[in-house]
């Protein structure tokens, strides 16, 4: 089955300092699938990643030249276009980082607040929510018992499905991950595995992975970042 195309980049450039990290990257990525980026340490991975939601605006010396354009729905918009609102894309966008960082309150708070900044008001649609997104998550089983709990006393294989329950609340239609599992167990990794492949029919999951078995498993969309260059696999 061929998926259309959920982002299109073009002619892209990103520069750090006096640094080209990403040279004329030239890529489409589909709906509905798992695309993962692989390649050696320090090429720019995470710096990809950072692109796509424009989390590399907070980067002092960061500078981005091209066209990255994402169908939200109602055809393809250009990210980079002056007046786009970063707190709209940001919901549209979500993004996972390597190391879990459930911030210091409760786990139902943890996964509520994202909610709370975007001016959600109703308990009950933000309990309905959160509910919904820790289910999403493989993790309501684990805490509905336990919601008011700090967040920070969960395993690390629960707190990084903790943060994809953050992410997953505002229901983005992409989802950016950089190396979800690096620092879990081999049960943790299953779960999270599992879950991604679950969570594809409900967004488009971009991942950073230096595990090549991984990738094989669960990746329908492969690209190595070499030497400034994003190339399939």
């Amino acid at each position: 089955m061929q998926y259309p195309v959920k982002i299109k980049i073009r002619h892209l450039y990103f520069y750090y300092r006096t640094r080209t990290i990403l040279e004329n990257i030239k890529i489409d990525i589909y709906a509905n699938t798992i695309t993962s980026i692989t390649g050696p340490s320090g090429q720019g991975k995470s710096s990809f990643l950072t692109i796509l939601n424009r989390l590399c605006h907070s980067m002092d010396g960061a500078r981005v030249d091209g066209q990255v354009n994402i169908d939200f729905g109602h055809g393809f918009e250009d990210i980079f276009q002056k007046d786009y609102a970063l707190p709209e894309l940001r919901k549209r966008v979500g993004m996972v980082f390597q190391t879990p960082n459930p911030l210091p309150m409760s786990i139902y708070k943890n996964v509520a607040f994202p909610l709370k900044l975007a001016g959600n008001k109703n308990q009950d649609t933000i309990r309905e929510k959160v509910e919904k997104a820790l289910e999403h998550a493989f993790l309501w089983e684990e805490v509905k018992n336990r919601l008011s709990d700090d967040a920070r006393l969960l395993s690390g294989g629960q707190q990084q499905r903790l943060c994809l329950a953050r992410s997953l609340v505002l229901a983005p239609q992409v989802l950016l991950l950089d190396e979800p599992t690096s620092s879990l167990d081999e049960t943790s990794v299953q779960v999270i595995e599992e879950l991604l492949v679950r969570l594809k029919t409900r967004c488009t999951i971009i991942m950073v992975s230096h595990y090549m078995d991984q990738v094989k498993r669960i990746a329908d969309q492969q690209f190595i970042l070499c030497d400034r260059q994003l190339k399939p696999v």
